[in-house]
């Protein structure tokens, strides 16, 4: 029996897990390392870090576990989007610090781009649904234009998990999943857009080949083992970008699954043959996992955030897990009051970028518990305009999985339930999708498994949390006013933004 390494490498750290064949984690260890905010709008992570980290849980990992180093025999990495590390030819770093998914520094570079390409021709081909400024194409067109002497070298430029791929093998590769978020990558065509690279006027040498995720890409080099603890036989298989291991990992790998991520921002996400493309809602588009499949989603920037937020500012010394006590002694409807969690800003689904967060229709009797009610409900409410969108362009499950920190609370689960009007499911996996999905694209690369049908299997279905139709009536009354709120917001957020 064949034992993987996946690692889910997110923002705020990398975990490293050990999985076996049948879908059993056996042990993880978590890693941390820090971002750097040097001016605003820039978002930047030393590499060091990201190699320090990962060699850090390896071997913590390593020795928590009571198995074998030699069982491990494949390595998968679920990485964050949107990166740029730049490599110049010799496959040296020009820039110690990576401009991370969340950097909009590049603000005068997208109208540079759609001065030759109008914005809803570049979203229907590559499915990219953030920001512009967002992409990895403009970031690389921003240091065209402020560092010269970086771009004028630059040989290669890889995103997070390809980065560390390449200090553990020495191959620089991507995966088709990660590629679909670099900003000049056809959806449809599987392939880099030589129209989108001219563009942008860039080379399309600079961006690495894309294989499929399951692709052996090298093993682990002298170095690398060493500094690891594992065997230079460990092969390494490309992995795939956070969101796509992520569909894989929470089973939705067949037209029309659907799951929930609810942590810091959230988003429903569906599978699908083709990419969920509308210009208006502007699903954001990822090639997934699976071969000639596509995760499209919609969520929302600041939901566990929010939350926590208000925990942070108005709630003292009060554990979530009270918060949740005395938001369920409120009313359905939160006794009019209402809250609109757009704390981090708009969405694609939000009118403007401008709107923020807020309670309104506070009066003197409101409580507590009626605001924490409220923000719940708004949270659910917000996901809720994103379900409805993605049903509009998709037929969907009537059975959604939800996954991460939020499904953890039977009474946030019942809301979801209610305000969606369908099963809401809760399985072991929990917050292990991610590195699930990179331990799949490991097995199925290793040939433990001959596709990715097992998914379903490793999932042990641990409660079912049915809609009351009462509650799914009342909830859907108050929509039409959320979304008004939605318009009021987002306007005043507009004319704040002019004063």
């Amino acid at each position: 029996m064949s034992n993987v390494l996946a690692y889910d490498f997110g923002t705020g750290g990398i975990k490293a897990s050990v999985y076996r064949p049948d879908g059993e984690c056996l042990v993880s260890h978590f890693a941390t390392y820090e971002t750097q905010y040097p001016k605003p709008g820039w978002h930047e992570q030393n590499v060091g870090d990201w190699w320090h980290a990962t060699v850090e849980a390896t071997r913590a990992l390593l020795e928590e576990w009571d198995g074998s180093a030699d069982s491990i025999a494949a390595i998968g990495i679920s990485g964050h989007s949107l990166g740029l590390i730049a490599l110049d030819e010799q496959g040296e770093l020009l820039r110690q610090n990576a401009i991370i998914w969340s950097d909009s520094r590049s603000d005068t570079q997208p109208a540079q781009f759609f001065s030759s390409v109008t914005e809803e021709d570049w979203y229907m081909t590559t499915g990219n649904g953030f920001p512009a400024s967002l992409y990895t194409a403009f970031k690389i067109m921003w240091l065209r234009d402020n560092e010269p002497d970086v771009f004028n070298k630059l040989g290669m430029v890889l995103g997070s998990k390809d980065y560390i791929n390449y200090r553990m093998t020495g191959v620089m590769k991507t995966d088709y999943s990660y590629a679909s978020g670099c900003g000049v990558w056809d959806l449809n065509g599987w392939q880099y857009s030589d129209r989108l690279i001219a563009a942008a006027d860039l080379s399309g040498a600079i961006f690495p080949k894309a294989t499929a995720s399951s692709e052996v890409i090298g093993t682990l080099t002298d170095k690398a083992a060493e500094e690891l603890g594992l065997s230079t036989s460990v092969k390494v298989v490309s992995g795939g970008v956070d969101n796509s291991c992520m569909a894989l990992g929470a089973r939705a790998f067949r037209d029309g699954d659907v799951y929930n991520s609810m942590g810091s921002s959230s988003w429903i996400a569906v599978t699908d043959s083709k990419p969920l493309l509308d210009p208006k809602s502007r699903p954001y588009v990822f090639a997934h996992i699976v071969p000639q499949k596509f995760t499209s989603a919609l969520g929302v920037f600041s939901t566990g955030s929010s939350f926590r937020w208000i925990k942070e500012q108005l709630c003292g010394e009060l554990t979530f897990e009270q918060m949740l006590e005395l938001a369920a002694q409120s009313p359905i409807g939160s006794n009019g009051v209402m809250f609109l969690p757009s704390m981090a800003g708009g969405s694609s689904l939000d009118p403007s970028q401008n709107v923020r967060g807020g309670f309104v229709q506070l009066d003197l009797g409101s409580t507590q518990g009626d605001m924490l009610r409220a923000a719940v409900e708004g949270i659910a409410m917000a996901q809720a305009v994103a379900l409805r969108e993605l049903e509009h362009l998709s037929p969907l499950s009537s059975e959604m999985l939800a996954v991460g920190g939020g499904a953890r609370s039977d009474f946030w689960m019942q809301i979801y339930a209610d305000m969606y009007g369908k099963n809401m499911l809760r399985s072991q996996v929990g917050q292990q999708a991610a590195a699930l999905g990179a331990a799949a694209a490991a097995f199925v690369g290793l040939g433990e498994w001959a596709d990715y049908s097992p998914i379903g299997d490793i999932h042990r279905i641990e409660d079912t949390t049915e809609p009351i139709a009462e509650n799914t009536g009342k909830y859907g009354e108050r929509m039409a006013v959320f979304e008004k709120l939605n318009g009021y917001l987002s306007d005043i957020g507009d004319e704040i933004g002019e004063i």
